[in-house]
């Protein structure tokens, strides 16, 4: 699951990043209000861990921000504030959980985990997009009506690009979110997969006369997407969930 930690103590915010990234989550960190704003718009995490003492925007700035775009991030708020008129305001506010400054480690990471747990048991597990069909929970790709094979990062690759219906995913965020390798790293990987998921995107769907290019699209010199059009999610209330994520990013 993807974890944003905003937080203006350097050292802390380090701390928590790899303490989380040895959760199996993959962690950024951001030191101030606005750049959470814009990492979180950007990048859709899954939970925001949220100090309340920021510079630029304070955090109960952004919450009332966040909330009122991305309902489907989870909030922990951090806060050495002790007055409880403060916390119930957070709470107020749309935050999913706070936690009082000074914390212990393992109590943050369970109550993270809880809020995950609690995000994976709702989260729809099917993607559509026209003919094309990803179910997350069984790993398994389906375009009219023919299994589609792929590979661990060919399927992730595709997750991630149908999870952000009509918008364009640049090579180095393709990158550093799917192969968690650097934006630097001179590397056509991505084009390649891409070729790689439109041949066999095209082949399950040859008798219709369409093609890969058909499910991704290239925005030249930006990157890749799939259309808005005909994407919509499946809602279902899913038990056991999860992990399948981590898996699919494998």
């Amino acid at each position: 699951m993807q974890v944003l930690i905003v937080e203006d103590d350097a050292a802390l915010g380090v701390f928590l990043q790899k303490g989380l990234k040895l959760e199996g989550h993959e962690v950024s960190w951001v030191g101030d209000g606005e750049a959470a704003l814009e990492h979180a718009r950007l990048h859709r995490p899954d939970l925001m861990v949220l100090d309340l003492s920021l510079p630029k925007k304070d955090g109960v700035e952004v919450l009332e921000e966040l909330r009122g775009q991305l309902e489907a991030t989870a909030v922990l708020v951090l806060t050495g504030r002790s007055m409880v008129e403060e916390r119930v305001r957070c709470l107020n506010l749309g935050a999913d959980d706070c936690l009082l400054k000074p914390f212990s480690f393992h109590e943050l990471t369970a109550r993270c985990r809880a809020l995950l747990r609690r995000k994976e048991r709702y989260a729809d597990p099917v993607l559509r997009h026209g003919d094309v069909e990803l179910n997350r929970m069984e790993r398994r790709v389906v375009r009219l009506g023919k299994n589609v094979d792929l590979t661990v990062k060919e399927f992730s690759l595709l997750e991630y690009l149908m999870q952000r219906p009509g918008r364009c995913c640049g090579r180095a965020e393709l990158l550093r979110e799917v192969w968690q390798m650097s934006p630097d790293a001179g590397t056509n990987v991505v084009d390649v997969y891409v070729n790689y998921l439109r041949k066999k995107l095209g082949a399950a769907a040859a008798d219709e006369e369409a093609d890969g290019h058909s499910v991704i699209e290239t925005v030249r010199g930006e990157g890749y997407r799939v259309k808005s059009a005909g994407i919509r999610k499946q809602v279902a209330s899913v038990t056991g969930f999860a992990g399948v994520t981590a898996m699919a990013g494998a």
